[in-house]
């Protein structure tokens, strides 16, 4: 309150931040959607025995392996040549293939370790320990953010990410790529919640909603910026190197981008803070209040510098409500928002139009999730969002039963439902932020984050579920929708209100209920006895 009423919510200061700040998520999109093209199929054939290179691939594909199976091909004493014809003997018999070429561009993670046939399951596994980094990052990288301030973790994680990217891009062996994976995704993560934390705590009022959900839209730009990309750079190292070098630039940002005022008015450093407003006063041409020091003196109550841990996400029945809500709303739609995604995931047919299509689809949710949020606040938006991107998905489960030829509609229905759950996903973050006190807020985004991991996890083996029925998997989706939107009606509201500084004001409610409850019990009593 005192910071916003001082600067002001909003001016060419914050502008500037947020905007430098919302840059930090484009080298994390990156290296988060990178393995879609690491691992990119390449037409796929058994390699041709010395003795038969001279054999037309396209005819040795069609006589010696059997129609899109790539993981046996008929032994080489089974063949023979003959007028430039292969002739395969009647009793042939079928071998494992052991080498294999490859029909396109550059190299890829599949071809140079052989990741096919008994090992093409190391491509999910190798997103899988991804995923596991992102769901543990998030809580413990909060922890370090509310513990030793935002920009530190920022800027840490993403030196070490720059890094990490550019290790992987020289690593000689696929274990090693595995392990450097698990922690990119554990400080790619770090960046995206500690840049997000930062930008909503530089400014004030309405402009919350503004600046948080502006800080992703890089994140949708970036699949048709990454899509370009590889596009022009076939070779998966090449690739991660261009993708990587980029994140060295931030870490310029150390010289001018500040902690959070905020973080640091909570801590009880006042000195700093004064000096982070007096730069911003003179940027957005105003003039600090006369008393603006004394204003920032830390009284007794706000006084405190004890560790902040998960646990005081549930230290009062409030936040413990909260938190528990809170943890199946991100399941719910990271669940849902990834299951639709991988769905849709051959749009066009094509890899590289289809992913930037999947990301620029995103755009104008982000954009109308802005000015929803301005009108309607945080608690309606998100929970019909969530609710009806469920329904869309259960609407699909009875169109091939009901109509002949309908896959536009299938298609129709599918996209609506992720139009909603991206804009559900845009909400999310803004709403969670402004739920959790200061001293605990990035911790809090952190730990909502494992739910979210574990979602991620789980997707994959969704699409398993067909095996008892084909409407399983859209049948999850949509409980998992209408379940969420549900939940998140049970929480409070937090359009327009003041962010929280500390814990104590996150159970004014109960006090005020005890406080109320044992008044109405003395006035009972006094009443009682006055009948006596």
């Amino acid at each position: 309150m005192i910071i916003s009423q001082a600067i002001g919510d909003y001016g060419r200061w914050q502008f500037i931040l947020t905007l430098l700040l919302a840059f930090c998520n484009i080298p994390s999109t990156f290296h988060i959607f990178v393995p879609t093209f690491h691992a990119r199929a390449l037409d796929t054939w058994c390699a041709r025995p010395a003795n038969f290179t001279e054999v037309d691939p396209l005819q040795w594909r069609q006589k010696t392996q059997k129609p899109n199976d790539y993981c046996k091909v008929i032994r080489e004493q089974d063949l023979k040549l003959q007028d430039g014809e292969l002739q395969v003997a009647v009793d042939a018999k079928y071998i494992d293939c052991t080498t294999w070429e490859f029909d396109g561009e550059g190299s890829t993670l599949i071809t140079e370790y052989g990741l096919l046939c008994s090992k093409a399951n190391l491509i999910s596994i190798a997103e899988m320990v991804f995923l596991g980094g992102v769901a543990v990052g998030g809580l413990v990288s909060g922890i370090i953010s509310d513990r030793y301030g935002r920009k530190k973790t920022l800027l840490g994680s993403v030196a070490i990410q720059t890094i990490l990217g550019v290790i992987i891009a020289f690593n000689p062996w696929f274990e090693m790529y595995l392990f450097l994976r698990a922690i990119l995704g554990f400080v790619s993560v770090s960046v995206v919640f500690s840049g997000f934390v930062l930008s909503i705590e530089l400014v004030g009022g309405v402009w919350r909603t503004v600046a948080g959900i502006s800080y992703l839209f890089p994140t949708s730009i970036s699949f048709g910026l990454i899509s370009a990309i590889a596009y022009f750079i076939r070779d998966w190292r090449t690739l991660q190197l261009a993708i990587s070098l980029p994140g060295a630039l931030i870490l310029s940002y150390w010289w001018f981008v500040p902690e959070s005022p905020r973080w640091l008015l909570a801590m009880g450093r006042t000195a700093e803070v004064l000096k982070i407003l007096e730069t911003a006063a003179k940027f957005n041409n105003r003039k600090l209040p006369a008393n603006i020091d004394k204003q920032l003196l830390p009284t007794s109550n706000s006084i405190n510098n004890e560790t902040m841990g998960v646990m005081d996400l549930f230290k009062t029945p409030k936040l413990r409500k909260i938190t528990l809500c809170l943890f199946v709303i991100w399941f719910s739609v990271y669940f849902i928002y990834y299951g639709i995604t991988l769905n849709l995931g051959n749009i066009g047919g094509d890899l590289y139009l289809a992913s930037a299509l999947s990301g620029l689809v995103e755009v104008p949710a982000l954009a109308i999730s802005i000015a929803i949020l301005l009108k309607m606040g945080r608690r309606w938006p998100l929970a019909l969002t969530v609710f009806f991107s469920g329904c869309f998905c259960l609407m699909i489960i009875p169109v091939p039963y009901v109509l002949n030829n309908a896959q536009w509609l299938i298609t129709s229905f599918a996209m609506s439902g992720k139009f909603l759950i991206a804009a559900s996903n845009s909400i999310m973050p803004v709403f969670t932020a402004e739920l959790y006190p200061t001293k605990i807020r990035n911790i809090g985004v952190g730990a909502n984050n494992v739910p979210a991991g574990i979602a991620l996890m789980l997707v994959p083996y969704l699409w398993d579920m067909a095996m008892f029925h084909e409407c399983v998997p859209m049948s999850i989706l949509g409980v998992s929708g209408l379940v969420g939107g549900s939940i998140v009606l049970l929480l409070p509201e937090t359009g327009n209100s003041q962010l929280q500084e500390s814990i104590e004001n996150s159970s004014d409610e109960e006090l005020f209920k005890k406080t109320n409850k044992i008044m109405v019990e003395s006035c009972s009593n006094n009443g009682s006895a006055a009948s006596m």
